[in-house]
């Protein structure tokens, strides 16, 4: 409840900021919001906006949606091994040191996010750290390291604000034509349900699109998870990545949501089509073959 409430307030303040921005716009650059520019400008502004914004806050909203720890002064030898070897791994990619927390969920799994390669956070939870070894664990954070070395969030991010805008905005084109035909149905007959009908068109289709950007972002999110295997590897060694994988194959399917499903070591299985991760056994053959 405390998740679904905080996405709600949220997405409200995002809609309101979004709201102001594009009215700035249009007043500014003195575009019509009817024209075939300003409906550009529109979806852009709330394709970007979304997407950037959901970026900037996402550390602050992992940290409370998932009661992430983040980990101050070590207060055990777990801990302090957790920042070292963050710290380690960290310089070897040529990144700022990312914070390091800990979150409180039975099932294997860590996830990398933030605003850039120097403003990251690496979280991994306590059902990872109690059920891999110091090795399995290693190889682990060196994945979630390769992700915010590889600026994979900004890329998604771009990725994702270029699909958005184009959903919204070919929805509305189609459905401007098709409640275009039967506006003029209704004319006739004497019916005005053109604007309900327009509406309607518009959830759907950009729930159909929708689904279709979803497989091309979701195939270049398990491109990025090979990636970032491989980054993974050449930190703490292949064998190490291997094992970590092998370990995960018989763990609990993630309890991460979101956003955040994108960025973590193990993916929801469903069709290979709509996964943000390739199968395990994909990946553990990718880093097997990988010279």
């Amino acid at each position: 409840m405390k998740r679904i409430l905080l996405f709600i307030a949220t997405n409200l303040a995002v809609v309101l900021v979004l709201g102001v921005v594009l009215n700035i716009v249009f007043s500014v650059l003195g575009i019509d919001s009817r024209s075939m520019g300003g409906l550009l400008v529109f979806c852009a502004v709330f394709g970007f906006g979304g997407a950037t914004i959901s970026l900037f806050i996402s550390k602050w909203m992992a940290k409370r949606s998932y009661g992430v720890q983040v980990i101050e002064q070590p207060r055990n030898e777990m801990e302090h091994w957790l920042l070292t070897t963050v710290q380690r791994q960290a310089q070897q990619a040529g990144i700022g040191m990312p914070e390091v927390g800990i979150y409180d969920s039975p099932d294997m799994n860590a996830f990398a996010t933030g605003a850039s390669r120097n403003n990251a956070l690496v979280a991994v939870s306590t059902g990872l750290m109690y059920s891999m070894s110091r090795d399995e664990a290693e190889a682990v954070l060196a994945h979630e390291v390769s992700h915010v070395a590889n600026g994979d969030m900004v890329t998604l991010t771009l990725i994702q604000g270029v699909v958005n805008t184009f959903v919204m905005f070919f929805a509305r084109i189609v459905a401007n034509v098709i409640s275009g035909f039967l506006s003029n149905d209704e004319e006739e007959q004497g019916g005005g349900m053109g604007g309900i009908a327009y509406f309607i068109t518009v959830m759907v289709l950009e729930m159909l699109f929708g689904i279709l950007a979803s497989i091309i972002v979701m195939w270049f999110s398990r491109q990025r998870e090979y990636r970032a295997d491989e980054g993974g590897a050449r930190l703490a060694g292949r064998e190490k990545m291997i094992a970590a994988l092998e370990r995960l194959r018989h763990g609990h399917e993630s309890q991460l949501e979101g956003s955040l499903a994108a960025f973590g070591i193990n993916g929801k299985q469903q069709s290979e089509l709509l996964m943000s991760h390739p199968p395990l056994e994909k990946r553990i053959h990718a880093l097997r073959t990988m010279r």
